[in-house]
């Protein structure tokens, strides 16, 4: 049997993931810049060399060896560009399916909040309950506000005064000060006329007493004297 239908080959070892892979990529781009360094320094050797050697035989075999160790330099370039591409690819399919994960569970997120807000919607929030609630909420703001223009008025002020009463009552008001007016312009009760005053003492304390108008004797001071 295993003759006719051959068989069956054992399954092989998993692929390795992405992570894995770009690791090892980078590591051997890391062996290359190794080997290019290297390289580098002998034709830094050889360079100092042929500056140094006169014989044009040795430096023709410098030349010749130096020529090698570039074309070994530039193999060693071009496969490191190759590794950098595949890696940058590896990179790229990562990130996309790292992208595609995020989105996937993005939009499981979105549909469960999706399906949370229209059960919230339908059993918690009606939209006939809110209209409801916001036509009681504007009647009671206007009863509040009929309330409060009932308590600003003014009950002691008189409704049925006219422009002839205010012009009366101003009229009144201007006579009034103009009385006013009149009564303040007369002269002080302090600086009117009032009676003679008995005259300034010129007399030295001691002196004879001198008599006022009138035979009423008064002292030096010019006060009444009792007799």
């Amino acid at each position: 049997m295993n003759r006719v239908f051959g068989r069956k080959k054992a399954p092989g070892p998993p692929a390795p993931s992405l992570g894995d892979a770009s690791t090892g990529v980078g590591n051997h781009m890391d062996s290359m810049e190794v080997k290019i360094a290297s390289l580098d320094k002998e034709l830094k050797s050889y360079r100092d060399k042929l500056k140094t050697t006169k014989n044009p035989a040795a430096k023709k075999n410098i030349q010749k060896r130096a020529m090698e160790v570039l074309k070994r330099k530039r193999m060693y370039e071009t496969q490191r560009d190759q590794l950098a591409g595949q890696q940058f690819n590896i990179d790229q399919a990562a990130f996309g399916i790292d992208s595609a994960k995020a989105s996937v569970a993005t939009v499981a997120a979105m549909k469960a909040a999706n399906t949370e807000l229209k059960s919230v919607m339908k059993n918690d929030l009606k939209i006939d309950d809110v209209d409801d609630l916001a036509d009681d909420m504007a009647e009671l703001m206007e009863e509040f506000q009929e309330i409060n223009e009932v308590l600003a008025q003014n009950f002691a002020t008189p409704d049925d005064i006219d422009e002839a009463d205010l012009e009366a009552e101003l009229d009144m008001l201007e006579d009034e000060f103009e009385d006013e007016l009149g009564e303040t312009d007369a002269v002080p009760s302090y600086l009117q006329e009032t009676t003679a005053l008995p005259p300034t003492p010129s007399g030295i304390p001691g002196a004879k007493v001198p008599v006022a108008a009138g035979g009423q004797k008064v002292d030096e001071y010019g006060l009444p004297v009792e007799t």
